[in-house]
């Protein structure tokens, strides 16, 4: 355990080797920013979407809801469009 230790402390003595790691570990953190805020936008999109679907099912199914209400429905609304 002793000589991994010292094995590992080696490559701490380079201040070059020091300033390479953390200049790769500064790289892999901004990546990681820019994922994140890609990550991030792709949710908002996302449940930007899903709400419309939610408002669009809700449009959908009004006329059923009305229909069970009693409502009277105009049959020439129902009619296909080759009539």
């Amino acid at each position: 355990m002793l000589r991994r230790q010292i094995m590992s402390n080696r490559g701490m003595d380079n201040p070059h080797n020091i300033e390479q790691r953390l200049t790769d570990l500064e790289i892999k953190a901004t990546f990681t920013e820019d994922l994140l805020e890609q990550l991030d936008q792709v949710i908002v999109r996302q449940q930007q979407q899903i709400e419309l679907l939610i408002r669009e099912i809700g449009h959908l199914r009004q006329p059923a809801a009305d229909a069970q209400d009693g409502t009277p429905r105009n049959l020439r609304d129902e009619l296909p469009p080759h009539y």
